[in-house]
């Protein structure tokens, strides 16, 4: 059972964060040559790097927004220093034993590469197995927003950071809201109220969930005093210890949830079964539901809210502290024994420099890594994004953290769908960090 509880925290690693930005990956390998299906880009005699990463490079007439500002970036490297970056990624068509994460894994305790996209999980442990380079050297790392740098720190040493920070947040149908004379919620308390004025007004169900991000409702109720209370790094020293539990942390999320399946307000049945945006979505572009929560790219991609029908609001969740943002986010991480270690800080130094952070950012239209880089966003994004630039939010993924959160939290959330009563869901909580602990 333990090794099962790992295997799908490292699946649910792999989908819910890189999968945030390619939602189709979870790239597997053969067991028995983890090279084997790798597909690489080769220039002959130039000098070269080697990037692994779950995406291949774009190729010619395909429309891959995400893949194409990644490329871009790459080639003001390739550019300034006359290298080329390798990618060294798998085929998407081999779903056998191995996760991203497994893979990962192996290749950079094996210095198999040099540059690496990685999720939270394999951060955390690689960077505590000193396997990871300190960025902190790095020109572009003076200008990161703290909530990168808090997240991506393993034992003081910054070993990852991303192109962009992926915001969670609560997409509102402003219009539904209006018509029952309802201001757009701060607290759990009002929050609650506003499912209840919907249900008592017919909306079989306010709230439209799905079984990857209910999670973000316990991580801003857990954290937000945590991530915003001037003692961040101490309490989580705590944690670490043993001396605080995480699932005091988490109890007031999961009652919260808890109470919200109880009224009726979340079909936890549905929720179970529904995949991200797919399945919840349709109800809320058709607005049979008001509320669903999704990540910042959705409010800018037509296959997802990109174009309703309605006045879109995305807000933070609720918690004692006000509307709070939720952050997840990938980062690119340097092998400490890259056999190109000069050559691959220089192109890393490059592809996070402001100039080329702003190249990403209006491209895609994400919120960027550096405090110097500032992008338009959409009218329904700026309550987010104001918050973001403010300094408030609660982090999801944490490398700092001993107890993997993201993946072991989605998956006692479903546990908590399925039945699963408070107490059994804090009993997981606890056996995680006395593992974690015992390490």
């Amino acid at each position: 059972m333990k090794r099962k509880m790992k295997e799908k925290s490292n699946r649910l690693a792999a989908a819910c964060m890189i999968g945030i930005m390619t939602l189709a990956l979870a790239a597997c390998s053969s067991e028995t040559d983890i090279g084997e299906n790798l597909v690489s880009n080769d220039d002959g005699d130039k000098k070269t790097i080697n990037l692994f990463g779950p995406m291949e490079k774009s190729k010619p007439n395909v429309n891959n927004i995400a893949r194409t500002a990644f490329d871009l970036t790459v080639e003001m490297a390739e550019e300034e220093y006359g290298l080329t970056v390798r990618y060294k990624t798998y085929t998407a068509e081999d779903y056998q034993e191995k996760t991203y994460d497994d893979v990962t894994l192996d290749r950079v305790r094996s210095h198999m590469d040099d540059l690496y996209l990685l999720n939270p999980d394999t951060i955390q442990i690689l960077g505590s197995e000193n396997q990871l380079l300190d960025l902190s050297v790095l020109n572009s790392a003076k200008n990161l927003r703290d909530v990168v740098k808090t997240a991506n720190t393993v034992n003081g040493k910054l070993v990852a950071i991303p192109q962009e920070v992926v915001a969670h947040g609560l997409f509102l149908n402003k219009d539904m809201f209006d018509k029952y004379h309802l201001e757009l919620p701060n607290t759990p308390e009002e929050f609650m109220e506003c499912c209840k004025v919907f249900k008592e007004n017919g909306i079989e169900t306010p709230v439209g969930a799905n079984r990857w991000w209910l999670e973000n409702f316990v991580f801003a109720q857990a954290y937000a005093e945590l991530y915003n209370g001037g003692n961040t790094a101490a309490l989580i020293e705590e944690l670490n210890k043993g001396e605080a539990k995480y699932s005091d942390y988490m109890r007031p999320g999961f009652e919260y949830l808890k109470e919200l399946i109880d009224k009726g307000y979340i079909d936890a049945q549905t929720a179970y079964t529904y995949e991200a945006i797919e399945g919840e979505g349709a109800d809320f572009l058709a607005q049979k539901t008001p509320i669903v929560m999704a990540y910042w790219a959705a409010a800018n991609s037509e296959t997802a809210y990109g174009k309703p029908d309605f006045n879109l609001q995305v807000i933070g969740f609720p918690s004692k502290l006000g509307q709070m943002p939720v952050v997840s986010m990938t980062g690119y991480a340097i092998c400490a024994d890259a056999e190109h270690l000069d050559d691959t800080l220089d192109v890393l130094d490059t592809i996070l420099s402001d100039e080329a952070l702003q190249l990403y950012a209006e491209t895609n239209k994400v919120i960027s890594p550096s405090k110097n880089v500032e992008v338009e966003c959409i009218d329904a994004l700026k309550p987010l994004n104001d918050k973001i630039n403010d300094n408030v939010y609660v982090l999801g993924s944490n490398a700092g953290m001993n107890v993997e959160q993201w993946g072991n939290t989605c998956l006692i959330v479903r546990e908590l769908l399925n039945g699963a009563t408070v107490d059994e869901c804090m009993a997981a909580f606890d056996k995680l960090q006395e593992e974690a602990l015992n390490k």
